[in-house]
């Protein structure tokens, strides 16, 4: 796959604990991503944050979160986000945020198996 040097990057705000029956909401998003062949798909797990209610999550060995913010990072097309975003994404997600950038794809490469 391709990229175009103008591409955009995806991030979805979530919470660690956040589930669609019964399954990380962060796995859902993956799967589907890669369902709908996009280019790849990151989940960072990160260590403290606060959201809309204003309730901090910190993983402090003295205040340990169940809920730790997490980050899904999606790049591809413009208008493969547009759908992920309008016909699953959109639906799936009850609370955190979803933001959206233009992104330059400077590489996008893999190595090839048994090149010569």
């Amino acid at each position: 796959m391709k990229l175009p040097y103008e591409s955009e990057l995806l991030r979805i705000f979530i919470g660690e604990a956040d589930r669609v029956a019964g399954r990380p909401l962060y796995e859902l998003i993956v799967e589907e991503a890669r369902k709908r062949e996009m280019a790849g798909a990151t989940v960072i797990k990160g260590v403290m944050g606060f959201g809309a209610k204003s309730r901090i999550h910190t993983a402090k060995i003295l205040r340990l979160s169940e809920d730790l913010p997490v980050i899904v990072e999606i790049v591809d097309k413009p208008e493969k986000i547009t759908a992920f975003v309008e016909q699953w994404l959109d639906s799936h997600i009850e609370e955190g945020m979803i933001t959206l950038e233009k992104a330059r794809v400077i590489a996008y490469r893999y190595e090839r198996k048994g090149k010569d």
